[in-house]
């Protein structure tokens, strides 16, 4: 086998298990059941291939739940404006998304609204649609405030 072909074999399996391991919106969220939460940041993943933040949010028993949200990759945010330091640890946030299908306190964002200024940040969703600034646009549009 020539090194060429050894090459090109070894990185076409790379790639397939690399997307096989990717998953798809509907095979991890529902898009029959949106949420939307209030609470504030206790963790921030800023990484590929997407960014994660996690909220602490106080349920209708008065009993602190910690929800995980999913948004696009960094580099999808960053071409609508966002920063690493766009959310911080302990702003009181604003979600709308999709919850899991699993039922867990987990969700794929839509929206983010940092309450403290009013700003509206798409989060690249991966159901194809951003709202920033109050307007919905399709995907790859719109530019929220840089913090």
């Amino acid at each position: 086998m020539s090194r060429t072909a050894l090459i090109v074999g070894t990185l076409g399996s790379t790639l397939m298990v690399s997307a096989q391991a990717h998953h798809s919106f509907r095979a991890q969220y529902d898009a029959e059941k949106p949420i939307e939460v209030t609470g504030y940041v206790t963790k921030i993943d800023w990484m590929n291939p997407h960014v994660y933040f996690y909220i602490d949010v106080v349920n209708a028993q008065g009993k602190t739940e910690s929800w995980a949200f999913e948004m696009g990759p960094p580099h999808m945010l960053e071409q609508r404006g966002w920063k690493r330091n766009s959310m911080a640890i302990g702003d009181e946030l604003e979600v709308s998304g999709t919850r899991a299908r699993d039922g867990s306190l987990s969700a794929n964002a839509r929206t983010v609204k940092l309450r403290a200024t009013g700003q509206i940040l798409g989060a690249a969703s991966s159901e194809g649609q951003t709202i920033t600034q109050g307007t919905t646009q399709g995907a790859g549009s719109g530019s929220p405030p840089a913090r």
